[in-house]
């Protein structure tokens, strides 16, 4: 089984369940989180689109610290990583589920990414995005 992440940016809503998640199940601090979501806008101001009328967007992005032990006590349970279980629109799979996941979402043309060089950022987490027509 990989141990790899796989997030469907066009499913993620930007809820923060994956963070809260995460965080009660690891029990972590008020300050730490191991899960952070980026909103992705005209950074103007929290969650403002980018663009003008009609052509605004907006997007989030679930960051996932190296601190990340993908649930591993669950695991030994049978249980999925509770970001995953968690996330109300199943934007999240991970390991086997994946693997499978990213081909189908290559098969209908979406661009699968890693990011690039952040400080503390989990490895083995791929990020999927398809690019959606704009109204004119």
């Amino acid at each position: 089984m990989r141990n790899e992440f796989l997030i469907d940016l066009n499913r993620c809503t930007g809820c923060w369940a994956c963070a809260m998640a995460c965080k009660v199940i690891n029990r972590l601090d008020d300050e730490e989180f191991w899960i952070t979501v980026r909103t992705n806008g005209s950074g103007e101001g929290i969650d403002m689109p980018q663009g003008k009328w009609p052509n605004l967007s907006m997007n989030w992005m679930p960051i996932y610290s190296d601190k990340c032990i993908d649930c591993a006590p669950r695991q030994k349970e049978g249980k999925r990583p509770f970001c995953e279980q968690s996330c109300p629109v199943h934007a999240i799979t991970y390991g086997e589920d994946a693997e499978k996941h990213e081909q189908e979402l290559r098969d209908d043309g979406f661009e699968i990414f890693e990011l690039g060089k952040f400080e503390e950022k989990r490895k083995n987490v791929k990020y999927a995005k398809k690019e959606t027509p704009r109204l004119r």
